[in-house]
């Protein structure tokens, strides 16, 4: 880990930046507490005798990861972190070379930043009370990103179709092997793996069930390996250890996607080719899913998950560059981009701090009142979760924008 003291480079895709930043804070926000409104607000009109809210039933499940099968907006924020280092990695590799690094250079730090990456996962992981020991995790984010970044490495400056192929062929054989594991028997009671309250998969696609696939018998090995409590059964969220082979998927269509970007292609060609490929990749999916070859799961990454995907991820990519990058329109994008160019640092608050944070805002600032109201109750009741992670997640804004005035930027 380095911490750069530079200027921002103004050869920089600010409109990566921008989404970058946009992504960090929605995971920093926890949703803006907005799924707990939407349920405060469901328990208040029913408390009244009222109808449900259309609305807030749909804010509420828009901002929590859905149960297994489909997807909500809240699903898509660790796929574009994903497929933007994808991305990243076609910038920074090729300003590496401009600058003179050889290729063992450049190999030697992929080795080490996946390293880093997976560490810091685990530690990440295994902070929290209760804990007393390493707890021996894979399935977050930095620890996929670092399982797979080496093999992404050494896919930068292969071709398109190389690179093409190989997505094509992780999502493929993925496929494959979660086809050839048997099914559980049909009397199996699925509240012995936390999946009873889930509608059951049938035919092809009941090889996807929760906790009963492929890979949910790979962890019950594999994670077995390292020190535990107590034996490792199954993952409470489904989540599992192997689905860095189809993120690594996601990671290779950013790196096609920041290839393309830096191509001497002109700026609208890039920008349809770019919604091409997203309109691509969302019916791809849904074909999939509709079809029941593989159903669109984001908690395992199923193949169909990851083409869907990366449709919406290139369309969101395509939406800020055509206005960031073409339309020049950047003004706006400040408050992302303060966040986009330390976004470890923020992920790492969110991670570890945002408790301490509201701890100190309600010891400091909380007994101020403002005609009746303090800063956590300006609103009513029910919208008290929503003020909450804005106030935190405006503190750790300011942190990172204290970093980018002092032009500290943290990086691997």
């Amino acid at each position: 880990m380095s911490t750069e003291v530079a200027p921002p480079l103004p050869s920089r895709l600010v409109s990566l930046d921008a989404y970058r930043g946009l992504t960090m804070l929605a995971m920093a926000s926890g949703g803006l507490g907005l799924h707990q409104v939407a349920e405060r607000v469901a328990a208040a009109r029913s408390a009244e005798g009222l109808a449900p809210s259309g609305f807030w039933e749909f804010v509420g499940y828009q901002f929590e990861h859905v149960p297994w099968v489909g997807c909500a907006l809240w699903d898509l924020i660790q796929p574009s972190f994903m497929f933007m280092v994808g991305v990243a990695m076609a910038y920074s590799c090729a300003s590496r070379a401009t600058h003179g690094q050889s290729w063992g250079r450049m190999f030697w730090h992929a080795c080490v930043r996946s390293v880093v990456l997976v560490l810091l996962g685990v530690f990440l992981r295994s902070d929290g009370i209760g804990r007393t020991q390493t707890n021996f995790t894979f399935e977050d984010v930095l620890s996929q990103i670092g399982l797979g970044y080496v093999f992404l490495f050494l896919l930068w400056d292969r071709g398109v179709w190389v690179q093409l192929g190989a997505a094509i062929a992780i999502l493929a054989g993925y496929w494959h092997y979660f086809y050839i594991y048997p099914l559980p028997p049909a009397d199996f009671d699925f509240n012995t793996v936390a999946a009873g309250g889930l509608p059951r998969l049938e035919g092809i696609a009941a090889h996807w069930e929760k906790n009963t696939n492929a890979a949910a018998a790979f962890d019950q090995w594999f994670l077995n390996l390292f020190p535990r409590a107590k034996p490792f059964l199954f993952n409470g969220g489904g989540y599992l250890t192997l689905s860095f082979i189809p993120s690594l998927a996601t990671m290779i269509f950013g790196l096609l996607s920041g290839e393309l970007l830096r191509s001497p292609r002109s700026d609208r060609a890039k920008f349809w080719l770019l919604v091409a490929a997203g309109v691509a990749g969302l019916a791809a999916g849904e074909l999939l899913q509709v079809t029941g070859v593989c159903p669109i799961v984001k908690r395992i990454w199923t193949p169909s998950w990851t083409l869907f995907s990366t449709g919406w991820t290139c369309l969101i990519l395509a939406a800020f560059f055509g206005v960031v990058d073409m339309l020049k329109f950047r003004a706006w994008t400040f408050p992302l981009v303060v966040v986009g160019m330390n976004s470890l640092t923020m992920y790492c608050m969110a991670e570890l701090s945002a408790d301490w944070f509201l701890r100190s805002l309600k010891t400091h600032f909380g007994r101020i009142k403002f005609h009746d109201h303090t800063m956590f109750t300006i609103f009513d009741k029910p919208y008290e979760p929503f003020l909450i992670h804005f106030w935190v997640l405006l503190t750790m804004w300011l942190v990172c924008y204290w970093l980018y005035r002092q032009r500290i930027f943290i990086r691997i």
